[in-house]
């Protein structure tokens, strides 16, 4: 489904409204990413809160800046993912343990329950969910600092 956006903005209670080419108005939508990590600013879906996709953005760049900052506010506001960019420490080898971790929202820390709670996205890219169900992104272990590596791979 492809739908053209003619207007995007937000109602009196904050909630997003489209208003497509037919002249059909939705209210209340919700964007929600098809690859949120490989392509977190392509193939965007406007849906509503039964679930029914109402338009899909091919590209965020396809539409207007007022429209593009609305989706990403939106996104932002939902989606909770932070980045880790350097490992502390962790308390053991062995599961559960607690790792303290920089990341791109702070220091933290957080309880790994088990070795399948990390997992690979693509080639270089960890997806970690401590035991809340957080997910905290690696984009690029390979890019880590040397410390950080050595952690890792004594669990991947």
């Amino acid at each position: 489904m492809t739908t053209t956006i003619l207007s995007l903005h937000r109602d009196p209670y904050d909630r997003l409204v489209l208003r497509n080419e037919a002249g059909e108005v939705f209210e209340a939508v919700s964007p929600v990413r098809a690859f949120p990590i490989q392509s977190p600013l392509e193939h965007i879906s406007l849906v509503l809160s039964d679930g029914r996709e109402v338009a899909w953005i091919e590209a965020l760049s396809d539409l207007t800046e007022a429209a593009r900052a609305l989706v990403l506010e939106e996104l932002d506001g939902r989606e909770f993912m932070p980045e880790i960019e350097h490992i502390s420490s962790v308390s053991s080898f062995s599961v559960p343990c607690t790792w303290r971790v920089s990341t791109d929202r702070g220091e933290t820390e957080f309880i790994l329950k088990g070795d399948e709670d990390i997992r690979r996205i693509g080639s270089a890219a960890l997806l970690i969910t401590d035991n809340h169900g957080i997910g905290f992104l690696i984009r690029d272990f390979t890019a880590m600092d040397k410390h950080s590596r050595k952690i890792l791979d004594r669990f991947l």
